[in-house]
């Protein structure tokens, strides 16, 4: 006989899960039991929110489901902000709540809530456990839903006296590997087709079910077919931002002649993205349904083909198989990559000078030219246009950051990302409003020793709230001024290495000591609120109105 916590741990086991991130709570004590005697290593989050987004960001970088464990209520209605990371980036992920006692439901218990009513609408899947004999199932088809498809998360509670409670000691269910479509030959011969008829071709790469050998692949598809590739929105690490074919990024802001050249292809082609708001820019680049472009649509998940645009050709596939299937493919040169690549070059190799004391086009250039290799991750926030627009990606894992724009994810996907990558830098970019929503995190990174730099771009308001205000009611300031802490001293508290930086001739030195220092550390750079964006000032946003 086993508890339903050590039957949970085993399942886990069986599923190479080697990390979990939580916040402990009562309702689960029979699992963290169960992890003693395991080889899992838990991970101590300081706050749900924080947990759930390192789980996803370990999601991003594994392609398996990321892990979390939170108690009830309260800790699970704080962990729905990462759920909701994982449902919009379509990352694998396995949200474990601890959950009141099965005879208490139904009474208003304490801290009870119906989680499938809950995360219904955010979830691909939720389930309550209330049989221990039933966890190798659940467990199987949890990981098979998580990961199918087009992947997202999964929600699953379990009742603290399920979890406390023996039953037989059943085997776990093997190591899931789910079914990835592939396209049919008659796809492959009418791309083919498409690609022969083609004059201005355009590929947007995007979504998940991607891993570093299909990166490879499409560089060599893009060669092969001279095809111009775009990524989608903070996907950058799909193909090395130093490849000719590169055309850069369509998301927030991006290139006016790349915008361009998408509205104005005969052919375009979307390989695991799902080109929603941001990369459409508001729905504008495709006609719906009917797009004036010949659209070629690939993506793992059945139900997004057709889902917003009809496609021309319809392939259900994951990025993987379809690349394997495309490769003997091949057009004739045309310069169209080549004009593409340049216009990118044109746009983002030079950073303008902005008001402030702290030029974050010079922070950019230092950081491409001595950490080309890290890894990138941010939140939400005008701050993250400069790591966007002007770092050039390297190629697969080299970001984390959420298509969803929710705050406060760099610094937990950057713990997420250190621990799956010991051997790589790893720089969180966060705003002073953005870092604030999940600062409580530092202490995580101190307590795993995970040595991850942490670059706050403080410009004492909520950046893009004010920008949108100051367009919308120009000088009519309301709730978007922070009064902020010392953001270095905060993290010398903990231990850590923290330095204020005021002058962009500071960076150089300071970013050198905190690479020295072997531990976490963060650069608190002080930035001018006039430099709202590489284009233009606040003042001149307020003043165009």
């Amino acid at each position: 006989m086993k508890t339903g916590g050590r039957l949970i741990v085993e399942g886990l086991e069986a599923q190479g899960v080697d990390r979990v991130f939580c916040v402990p709570g009562e309702s689960y004590l029979a699992v963290l039991d169960a992890l003693v005697d395991s080889g899992i290593r838990p991970v101590l989050a300081r706050q749900e929110g924080g947990a759930a987004m390192m789980a996803e960001a370990d999601g991003k970088l594994t392609g398996r489901p990321g892990i979390c464990f939170v108690t009830r209520g309260p800790g699970a209605t704080n962990a729905a902000s990462g759920v909701h990371v994982a449902q919009q980036d379509a990352t694998p992920m396995i949200l474990f709540v601890g959950q009141i006692g099965r005879r208490m439901r139904g009474r208003d218990a304490f801290q009870e809530v119906d989680y499938r009513q809950f995360f219904g609408g955010m979830a691909k899947w939720v389930e309550e456990i209330d049989h221990a004999d039933r966890i190798p199932e659940v467990l199987s088809h949890a990981f098979h839903v998580a990961m199918s498809g087009r992947p997202g998360p999964v929600v699953i509670a379990l009742p603290e006296d399920m979890l406390s409670g023996e039953a037989p000691a059943l085997a776990p269910a093997p190591r899931v590997e789910v079914a990835a479509p592939a396209p049919a030959p008659a796809d492959i011969a009418t791309l083919a087709e498409l690609l022969a008829r083609a004059e201005r071709p355009v590929l947007v790469a995007g979504g998940s079910r991607w891993a570093p050998e299909d990166a490879a692949a499409l560089a060599a598809f893009a060669e092969a077919c001279d095809l111009p590739v775009a990524c989608s929105f903070r996907r950058q690490m799909l193909l090395d931002n130093t490849h000719p074919n590169y055309a850069g990024d369509i998301g927030l802001g991006p290139s006016p002649a790349l915008a361009k050249r998408i509205r104005e292809a005969d052919l375009l082609i979307l390989l695991g993205a799902r080109f929603s708001e941001n990369p459409s820019q508001g729905f504008s680049l495709l006609g719906i349904p009917a797009p004036e472009q010949a659209l070629v649509h690939i993506h793992p998940g059945p139900e997004e083909l057709g889902r917003i645009y009809a496609p021309r050709l319809a392939i259900n596939a994951t990025p993987g198989q379809f690349l394997a299937a495309a490769a003997g493919l091949s057009r004739p040169a045309s310069g169209a990559a080549a004009e593409a690549n340049a216009e990118w070059h044109a746009w983002s190799d030079t950073p303008p000078e902005t008001p402030g004391a702290v030029q974050m086009g010079a922070v950019i250039a230092h950081l491409n030219a001595g950490m080309p290799d890290a890894c990138i991750t941010n939140g939400a926030g005008n701050y993250a246009t400069w790591a966007h627009r002007f770092f050039r990606y390297r190629g697969w894992g080299s970001q984390l950051a959420p298509t969803s724009g929710s705050m406060g994810y760099g610094l937990p996907a950057a713990i997420a990302g250190k621990l799956r990558m010991p051997g790589r830098e790893v720089v969180a970019f966060a705003g002073d409003g953005c870092l604030q929503m999940t600062m409580q995190e530092f202490g995580t990174a101190c307590q795993e020793g995970a040595a991850l730099l942490l670059i706050v771009v403080d410009n004492g308001i909520y950046g893009t709230i004010r920008m949108h205000q100051e367009r919308e009611y120009p000088a009519r300031v309301s709730a978007t001024t922070l009064q902020n802490p010392d953001f270095a001293a905060i993290a010398r508290a903990y231990g850590a290495f923290g330095a204020r930086v005021e002058r962009t001739e500071d960076f150089a030195p300071a970013l050198a000591e905190a690479r020295a220092s072997g531990g976490p550390a963060l650069l608190h750079l002080l930035t001018s609120p006039e430099a709202i964006t590489p284009a233009r000032t606040l003042t001149q946003i307020r003043e165009k109105r």
